[in-house]
């Protein structure tokens, strides 16, 4: 084995795998991150950023995530660059827009105007939503280890878990009761619609909806929306920046070949390339369990050891649009939910994404910063309608029913469109800047973060009946000591706020096998903001 040792290796670049290698690194633990082929949120076509994945950032009324940067001593740095939006969000119909402003009187307002017979029910709604979450965030604030894996996490976990609303989830459950939430029907497309982006299990539109994740999610767009200018670059930038600045190791461009373990605990982890080895102690990954317990070498599991597996229901599906901002109507919210004039289109979740300052090629007078804007726009969609991985343009229905969605509420979109492309069919990119369209080879962006081929685009879990407390999925353990799962399918019914809580009961679960890092962490909050 390689004299080079680290506490902790981490594989992935996702928010909560960086989340806990922060947080480890801060604990005083030697962390070495490798991107492990994460793919960045933003990739380049001759200059323009386009992007790969939407991002909201949600998590930032949640208990996990305020824990987060508190012990990071981040939540100025933060709270500086957050910019609240209002609307927060905007439903539009074929024959209706309604925006949810943060201003409680202007939201009246909007009612009267567009469900003036649905004001009395939304408005008790969102009280009650407003008591649900506040039970939820004192069950979720404590320190502890979701889902809960040794008989003592469970009595502690257990603890709390009873304290949530059951919502009927499991009535032969003890804790607090609350009546079943009655949802307008003319405004349940707004509260479904939102819930099923935000989350990492299929839920609505011929999946079930279970009410907890319902009013979380929904919650938490309801709370108040901040965006941060970078979008997921800028979060993703400020977590690797706080991992180097307490002595952690970050290498984006690189890979782990292999998971070395002596007799079934982690020993140790083989970098791609020149098969250079790195002792370690525990290795934590993004990816689901069978994915990282497949890159443990030379295992041999017994019957019934086998790690859980989550089924892929759907997967988002992303296209990106430069647009002429003579298209933007002046009153389109930064998310705006749309919903398709015809059968073939399909129900779209719309991001109006800012550039950054230095991202569009000054002499290009067709993409001056105030001139041109970037829409990421998501879709949701099974696999039989999903182009093959690794596929080139051989299937486009995906990005058809997108399209046709944006040309209902917008007529003029090919008019004033100047780049499309999506990572996830493989089709070439239209370039129409020089106002003729031009398919253009997607080789054009293999050097600038793009790809060649189809993408598979991010999963949402078939939702697990026996899932603990209604909102788990897989355990964070794995049938490899030391190996630790923080990905997407540990908690999927509370998205990106379920990866954090998955990354701080990680942590957890790190530092309590050391008893001297263990006592500094309950010192340090002396010292850190609160």
């Amino acid at each position: 084995m390689s004299a080079r040792f680290y506490d902790v290796v981490v594989l992935g670049t996702r928010i909560g795998a960086l989340a806990c290698a922060a947080l480890l690194a801060r604990r005083d633990f030697r962390v070495l991150v490798l991107g492990h082929g994460a793919r960045p949120s933003t990739y380049r076509f001759d200059g323009v950023p386009l992007r790969r994945r939407s991002f909201t950032h949600l998590s930032a009324p949640s208990p996990a995530y305020r824990r987060v940067i508190a012990e990071l001593a981040q939540s100025q740095a933060f709270r500086r660059r957050l910019r609240p939006l209002d609307p927060m969000l905007q439903l539009i119909t074929p024959k209706q827009r309604l925006d949810v402003p943060p201003d409680p009187e202007n939201f009246a307002r909007e009612l009267d105007r567009e469900l003036p017979l649905s004001r009395a029910s939304v408005e008790e709604l969102y009280a009650q939503l407003a008591r649900l979450n506040a039970t939820i965030d004192d069950v979720l604030e404590p320190d502890a280890v979701w889902p809960p894996g040794t008989f003592w996490e469970r009595r502690e976990t257990g603890k709390l878990r009873d304290a949530l609303p059951v919502l009927g989830v499991d009535p032969s459950r003890r804790g607090a009761r609350a009546e079943d939430l009655v949802i307008d029907a003319a405004y349940r497309p707004l509260v479904e619609i939102t819930a099923r982006f935000a989350s990492h299990t299929a839920i609505g539109a011929g999946y079930t909806t279970p009410l907890l994740p319902l009013v979380r999610l929904h919650g938490a767009w309801a709370r108040g929306v901040s965006e941060l200018p970078g979008d997921e670059d800028e979060l993703v930038a400020s977590l690797i920046e706080r991992i180097r600045a307490h002595g952690g190791d970050v290498r984006p461009n690189e890979r782990c070949d292999a998971i070395l373990h002596k007799r079934g605990r982690v020993a140790g982890v083989v970098l791609e390339g020149e098969g250079e080895e790195a002792s370690c102690n525990f290795v934590i990954g993004d990816r689901p369990a069978a994915r990282l317990v497949d890159l443990v070498r030379d295992l041999s599991l017994g019957s019934g050891e086998a790690p859980a597996t989550s089924t892929v229901a759907r997967r988002r599906f992303v296209t990106s649009l430069v647009v002429r901002k003579a298209l933007v109507p002046d009153p389109l919210a930064r998310n705006a939910f749309l919903l398709p004039h015809q059968e073939k289109g399909a129900a779209v979740h719309l991001q109006r994404a800012t550039f950054p300052e230095d991202a569009l090629e000054q002499n290009d007078p067709g993409l001056a910063p105030l001139e041109a804007e970037l829409w990421v726009a998501e879709a949701l969609f099974d696999d039989s309608m999903m182009p093959a991985h690794g596929g080139q343009g051989r299937d486009t229905r995906a990005r058809d029913a997108v399209l046709s969605t944006l040309r209902g509420h917008f007529p003029y979109l090919d008019r004033h469109a100047l780049v499309i492309d999506s990572v996830h069919d493989g089709a070439p990119i239209v370039d129409a800047r020089s106002g003729t369209r031009v398919l253009v080879p997607r080789t054009a962006v293999r050097a600038h973060g793009g790809s060649v081929e189809a993408e598979l685009g991010e999963p949402q879990y078939q939702r697990d009946p026996e899932g603990y407390a209604g909102i788990g999925g897989e355990p964070i353990r794995t049938p490899v000591a030391g190996l630790f799962s923080v990905s997407p399918a540990v908690l999927p019914a509370l998205g990106t706020e379920g990866e954090l809580i998955a990354a701080w009961s990680a942590a957890r679960l790190v530092t309590r096998t050391d008893r001297r890092r263990e006592k500094m962490r309950r010192e340090m909050w002396s010292k850190i903001e609160i």
